[in-house]
């Protein structure tokens, strides 16, 4: 493969310490290869194992490395969102920790950009995990496919690559990590998929749970929020508020002819539907409201350990 790229590897990592060097040696053996430059970025999502001393020594022989240390966990999304801040290779590569993901599709990933792809996103095709995982991924990944119209079998592979210019525009947090694709998408980045090659996990456990996938499916009514909206949170509720202001209106109106015509109003359940619809109405759009003024969303601060990223 030609060398034309400056690759920056974007590593989210809670408790790895037993995989970060064997780790760090495969991706340089592969960047030495096919990279102008690159950086390799671990973001530590507040590790309690010895996951910082291992970065560290990693850094006293390599300026390459660079180190981001939360003084929490604040999850895979701050993780990745604070990394994405930072690099600075025209080509940006996200990979676990783990092992799982083999450092060596790299290359065959950013062909697939050189082809004409924003966003490539590596497919586990023969996955090595227990079903506890499996199985709910490929319920996740089916109604995610379903719900947002983009045909990728793994959307939450962490094995992805990227033009510069899409991290740079794609803002996560809360969990949407997931959903990078569908986000890219939205924004009018062209997004591809490759089947890419899985590991089973060498040490430590998966940080997978139920919780995680309950909050897949609650991310991905945000997310279809985010994307199917309008230009501005009032534009899509003032739909809805419309629409019950004028049913509610409407039905009230004929009550109000009635009366002005000299017939006596009784209590009707109709007259009633059509008085909360009203309330309904204002209420919808006293929310669109206030989404609106809280729609320019301040960026979340993240309390830091460490912040190595100069050469």
């Amino acid at each position: 493969m030609e060398r034309k790229h400056t690759i920056s590897v974007v590593i989210p990592l809670f408790n790895e310490e037993k995989s970060l060097e064997e780790l760090y040696n495969r991706l340089t053996a592969v960047l030495n290869k096919i990279a102008v430059g690159y950086e390799l970025l671990f973001v530590d999502d507040g590790s309690t194992d010895g996951s910082l001393k291992v970065l560290h020594s990693l850094r006293e022989k390599d300026n390459c490395v660079k180190i981001i240390s939360f003084q929490r966990n604040y999850g895979k999304s701050a993780a990745l969102s604070e990394g994405f801040n930072v690099v600075n290779g025209d080509v940006v590569i996200t990979i676990d920790a783990d092992l799982q993901d083999n450092p060596d599709e790299i290359p065959e990933l950013i062909e697939v950009l050189d082809q004409g792809a924003d966003l490539v996103s590596g497919w586990k095709v023969n996955r090595k995990d227990p079903i506890t995982k499996t199985l709910p991924s490929k319920i996740f990944n089916f109604v995610t496919s379903f719900v947002s119209g983009i045909k990728l079998h793994d959307f939450n592979c962490g094995l992805k690559a990227y033009k510069k210019e899409v991290v740079k525009r794609v803002v996560i947090y809360g969990e949407l990590h997931r959903f990078i694709p569908v986000l890219a998408v939205w924004e009018g980045f062209r997004v591809s998929e490759k089947g890419v090659s899985h590991s089973e996990r060498k040490f430590g456990r998966s940080k997978y749970g139920t919780k995680r996938f309950l909050n897949g499916f609650f991310d991905l009514m945000t997310v279809m929020f985010i994307t199917r909206r309008s230009t501005s949170p009032l534009h899509f509720f003032g739909r809805f508020a419309v629409f019950f202001l004028a049913a509610g209106g409407l039905i009230n109106f004929y009550f109000l002819i009635q009366w002005l015509m000299g017939k006596g109003l009784h209590v009707r359940p109709v007259m009633v539907g059509g008085m909360i619809m009203i309330v309904i109405a204002v209420q919808i759009g006293f929310f669109g409201l206030l989404a609106e003024l809280f729609s320019s969303r301040t960026e979340k601060s993240f309390s830091f350990r460490e912040y190595l990223i100069d050469d």
